[in-house]
């Protein structure tokens, strides 16, 4: 009896305790093209045990396919190999060599990258759509990013603003950047890594008519860094004519990129625009019976909640004129136009969006009632 009532507790824990702490892994993420290009959901900043990452290549491939990423690479450090004595591996194309292998299979591409990694000036840069990674790991920085042209890379500075190299968490332009800007060794900057937003790495984008690159800089899993916390991992829309490399490297060496991580969204406003501009689907605009008060009901087809302020010169019968419309779902709007319209123009400020420092476009879209 006492063997039956200890299995009976045993198994009704087990049962409370599957409940309480069940966790959904990372979902599919989806963001709608823009007229003339495709929205390609990279993640351009990523490790493995093959630098200072906790996890295997295959790892890394098996995340970015649950998720619905289109590109990724796996920026593994040239110079710091914490792993070394359990994991020595001479060849620094290795990881690439085991992610490519394990898409094989799937439309996902590969893009073969790594992390030249200095102290300031220099500071953390990755440099992608390389050849050869072991012809990057030399003494001299210069010769490293010399290297990487050679090859025809994209490189983009990573974390400007980290408070490790830059204690006052602002990220400082030196001679180094700016020779390499100058000689077109340096073509993007992360204004947004982690969970990181820095204001003056996207100053210094539009300055220096850098691309405006998001990423993860994911080191453990995306499900304990991200998902569990409730966020979705930041990322890199790019804007390109087709998803293969050769358009991915072309649109982002035209700066044709939206940095966003969770609701929050950063790029220049020729993409970033078009991008809230096709994120809503008006599913409804009607008038109510016997009155001026006009019914439009909105559909968010992004995988981020969007915040919108009313810039209209008419006001909302029934709410604020600040409001969310959550991702994959709707929101009513009541817009009292005071006279009958046989069309309306939506203008909404988009408070959670810059395209520059504190700057936040103003979208409209032509609604025909019905």
């Amino acid at each position: 009896m006492k063997n039956l009532a200890f299995l009976v507790v045993f198994l009704t824990l087990q049962h409370t305790f599957s409940q309480t702490h069940s966790h959904s892994g990372a979902q599919p993420m989806t963001y709608p093209d823009i007229d003339g290009y495709k929205t390609l959901k990279t993640d351009l900043h990523q490790h493995t045990v093959f630098s200072d990452g906790n996890v295997w290549p295959t790892i890394r491939v098996q995340e970015a396919l649950r998720e619905n990423l289109d590109a990724i690479s796996l920026t593994e450090h040239l110079e710091y190999q914490p792993h070394e004595a359990d994991i020595p591996h001479p060849n620094r194309n290795r990881s690439y060599d085991l992610a490519l292998a394990e898409a094989k299979e799937h439309n996902l591409l590969i893009v073969h990258g790594s992390e030249i990694t200095r102290s300031a000036p220099v500071g953390h840069n990755n440099a992608i759509f390389i050849q050869d990674a072991n012809l990057l790991n030399v003494d001299k920085a210069e010769k490293a990013f010399s290297e990487a042209k050679k090859q025809n890379a994209f490189v983009f500075w990573n974390h400007p603003a980290w408070y490790a190299q830059s204690p006052k968490g602002t990220p400082i332009l030196t001679d180094f950047q700016k020779k390499r800007i100058k000689k077109r060794e340096l073509h993007g900057i992360e204004v947004i890594n982690s969970v990181d937003y820095s204001e003056e790495a996207l100053t210094l984008a539009l300055e220096n008519d850098l691309t405006i690159m998001g990423t993860s800089d994911i080191h453990g899993l995306i499900d304990w860094d991200y998902t569990e916390k409730g966020n979705h991992r930041p990322i890199t829309l790019v804007f390109a004519k087709e998803k293969n490399m050769q358009s991915l490297q072309e649109a982002l060496f035209a700066g044709r990129t939206v940095a966003v991580y969770n609701d929050l969204m950063v790029g220049k406003a020729e993409f970033l625009k078009p991008l809230l501009q096709n994120s809503l689907e008006v599913v409804k605009a009607k008038y109510r019976p016997k009155s001026q008060i006009l019914e439009i009901q909105l559909k968010n087809i992004t995988s981020s909640d969007l915040l919108f302020e009313n810039e209209m010169e008419y006001t909302f019968y029934d709410s604020s004129p600040v409001f969310e419309i959550p991702a994959g779902g709707t929101k009513q709007l009541l817009v009292k136009t005071l006279e009958t319209k046989t069309e309306i123009l939506l203008k909404l400020k988009a408070l959670g969006c810059f395209t520059a420092p504190r700057q936040q476009p103003i979208i409209d879209w032509k609604i025909s009632v019905n």
